[in-house]
């Protein structure tokens, strides 16, 4: 049967009328003609077995919430069962419209695999463990489709009462391999439903040694097919990077206004053919006005608009010579319903118009090499990361705290409500840019989902793709509702995406830039030892500290071996500190500043380690000796100049505000010197270093 065939067997669901619920006997026969194990039902039940007979009808959708479900029944008490039924469904003003009468199946583990329409990711499959451990537990993995059975094998694995598969408790293990075929099965049936899919059940799975049988199976439809999502021409964005020429539109010349900060920023970065669009205006900030687009005398491929929201639409249909506009101006979507008209006249005009829209409610592009800038005061020298950011308050963060870090950029492209121009498809052209070697997000609605998630797919391996996402938490999504009307989506999508894409989401803005700036740093370095973390540094209690970071963060603290061991008690440590990972070395004033370099070369010479975590206590050098400081620079430049034998470095400069401002600006001075990737807690350090070592683990995938 088909879609249309499967709705027009089905009913309104509840109150719902976009949905349609069809009967389970129908959709139990339509998986099974599918390859999809379920129970014997009707007359093809065996003699002697107990039966499980079921409502169904309209109203019907949670049969046991109704009554309308008893099991454990002989063929003899059907027919009593079935009036028991209907008189339960009758106090709830339902009558059923029949009974799937069918075999009980014998006792196994409960599974529960749906799949449903996400209205941003497209169709979801959710495998979880059944009962309470789904529901209350959120025992659940999900991956949006399409999937192999490799992902199913490794969305099992996640579940963390996965173990009541392999035997708990001296029960035999079930049969796995029957429970991925029934998944594969239950994924194709959905991709033949296409579009007119809502949600696909099965809840439970019985799960046992001779198999995986769909015990309950439910099946809701859109009442009517979806349209198509719009596909947007296919665009080359090399020259929205480095336009040939640039056109602001909405500078003042009585106020200062987004329009005149922009030719600001821009005139500031060097930007050559750079005009401003006024009626009468000769100069809006140094720059060349002229009354319309089709007036100025070089080419225009880029235009920043920076004008009342209902006037955005006309001034796109305008720009028929330009191939991109950023609509810096709000109240769009995220201002309500009045906005989200004025939302589709924009994408009206810009298809008339032959131009695709970056926005609208953002800020706009930042590239060092096309001297396209939207504040002040920003690096020139091109670097290799390139962010993709919904927020433009955000990107102007991104840009001006990883500068001080050391972090150097490619590109940046806000895309705020993304009304055209959308994360995936940005992501999908940087995948193959030359100039780029890392690649961030922050991302709150990506609009087209499954477009980022494919453009992540192809990343896998190529390109290290880290992501923050806005509005996961509650309190974050009444926030985004309120910024630019949408939420992402569940945190357990965005785990999903992570464990099939190799891409990385961190929680915290400074998570985000210190793992960008990490992998900046080592982009290219691969080490051949396993994933590993040798952590050193002075403090008992911060190794501790470092060592449960790197826990949480999923990394793996090997103990040294019997040399490494030895290399340390040579020097004589091991006597009050710990030589076992973390080592303890006492890094500070009393010191040489090359000490640590010169032990970890030791260390590293008698064991492998993918990566080195060192930790420094700035306060030190200002607490014991005096004339610490002159200590503190030498010790930055050695552990720069370090060999640590093709092991990364991740550098966590604690406690750096006891310094004197002098002394601390120098120290940041000595670490952007000497290339260091430097953290302010081992939390920041340690997603860094996962973030590496899962780009590893997706390359050799």
């Amino acid at each position: 049967m088909s879609g249309p065939e499967l709705r027009r067997a089905g009913h309104a669901l509840d109150m719902d009328h976009h949905r349609v619920l069809v009967p389970e006997p129908v959709v139990k026969r339509w998986l099974a003609a599918r390859g999809v194990a379920v129970p014997r039902a009707g007359e093809a039940c065996r003699p002697g077995v107990a039966l499980a007979v079921k409502a169904f009808g309209p109203g019907i959708v949670h049969k046991s919430d109704l009554g309308g479900l008893r099991v454990g029944v002989g063929a003899a008490d059907v027919a009593t069962a079935q009036e028991v039924i209907r008189a339960d469904l009758a106090s709830h003003a339902v009558a059923p419209d029949g009974f799937l009468v069918e075999e009980m199946v014998p006792a196994g583990v409960e599974v529960i695999v749906g799949v449903v329409a996400h209205p941003v990711f497209g169709p979801v499959l959710a495998v979880g463990m059944g009962g309470v451990l789904a529901e209350v537990m959120r025992d659940v993995a999900l991956r949006v489709l399409p999937v192999t059975a490799s992902d199913v094998e490794q969305m099992i694995d996640e579940l963390r009462s996965s173990v009541l598969l392999a035997g708990a408790r001296g029960a035999a293990a079930v049969d796995r391999h029957s429970l991925v075929e029934l998944v594969l099965g239950l994924v194709g049936a959905a991709g033949e439903l296409g579009s007119d899919l809502a949600e696909l059940e099965c809840n439970p799975v019985i799960v046992s040694p001779s198999g995986a049988v769909a015990a309950d199976a439910r099946l809701v439809l859109h009442a009517e097919t979806p349209p198509p999502r719009p596909r947007p021409p296919e665009t080359d964005f090399s020259l929205l990077f480095e336009p040939r020429g640039v056109a602001v539109v909405g500078g003042s010349t009585t106020r200062s206004s987004f329009g005149n900060w922009i030719l600001d920023a821009m005139r500031d970065m060097g930007r050559p053919n750079l005009a401003a669009i006024h009626p009468t205006a000769e100069a809006i900030e140094g720059v060349p006005a002229y009354p319309s687009l089709s007036a100025v005398p070089h080419e225009v491929d880029y235009v920043l608009a920076a004008v009342p929201a209902a006037a955005c639409p006309a001034l796109v249909a305008d720009a028929e010579r330009a191939r991109f506009v950023h609509v810096i101006s709000g109240g769009f979507r995220e201002a309500g319903a009045p906005g989200e008209g004025l939302e589709a006249d924009l994408m009206g005009a810009a298809r008339r118009a032959g131009v695709r829209v970056l926005g609208p409610n953002c800020m706009g592009t930042f590239s060092p090499a096309g001297r396209l800038a939207f504040q002040l005061d920003v690096p020139a020298v091109a670097g290799r990361v390139a962010v993709i950011s919904q927020s433009g308050g955000l990107a102007a963060d991104i840009i001006k705290v990883g500068d001080a870090r050391g972090m150097r950029f490619s590109k940046l492209v806000t895309v705020g409500n993304a009304v055209d121009v959308t994360h995936g498809e940005l992501l999908d052209w940087l995948v193959d840019d030359p100039g780029t070697d890392v690649v961030g997000l922050y991302v709150e609605d990506p609009r087209d989902g499954a477009g980022l998630v494919a453009a992540l797919r192809r990343a896998r391996g190529r390109v290290p793709v880290v992501a923050l996402i806005g509005g996961l938490s509650a309190q974050g999504a009444r926030a985004v509702a309120s910024h630019t009307g949408a939420l992402a989506g569940d945190e357990a999508i965005w785990r999903g995406i992570s464990a099939a894409t190799g891409m990385t989401c961190v929680r915290t803005f400074e998570e985000l830039i210190g793992a960008l700036r990490y992998l900046e740093r080592h982009c290219g370095h691969h080490p051949a030892t396993s994933p590993n973390v040798l952590i050193a540094g002075v403090g008992g209690g911060a190794t501790v500290l470092a060592a449960d970071a790197c826990d949480r963060a999923g990394l793996t603290v090997e103990l040294l071996g019997d040399g490494a061991r030895a290399a340390l008690s040579a020097r004589g440590y091991g006597v009050g500190t710990s030589i076992a990972n973390p080592i303890e070395i006492p890094v500070g004033p009393g010191v040489a500043p090359d000490l640590l370099a010169s032990v970890l070369g030791e260390v590293l010479d008698a064991q492998g380690f993918s990566d080195v975590l060192v930790h420094m206590n700035v306060q030190q050098y200002f607490s014991f000796v005096r004339g610490g400081s002159s200590r503190l620079i030498p010790f930055v430049e050695a552990i720069g100049s370090a060999d640590l034998r093709g092991a990364r470095l991740a550098l966590v400069v604690r406690n750096a505000e006891c310094a004197p401002t002098d002394v601390r600006a120098r120290l940041e001075v000595a670490c952007a010197v000497n290339d260091l990737a430097t953290f302010v807690t081992f939390e920041e350090a340690a997603v860094a270093i996962g973030a590496a070592q899962r780009f590893e683990r997706s390359r050799g995938a």
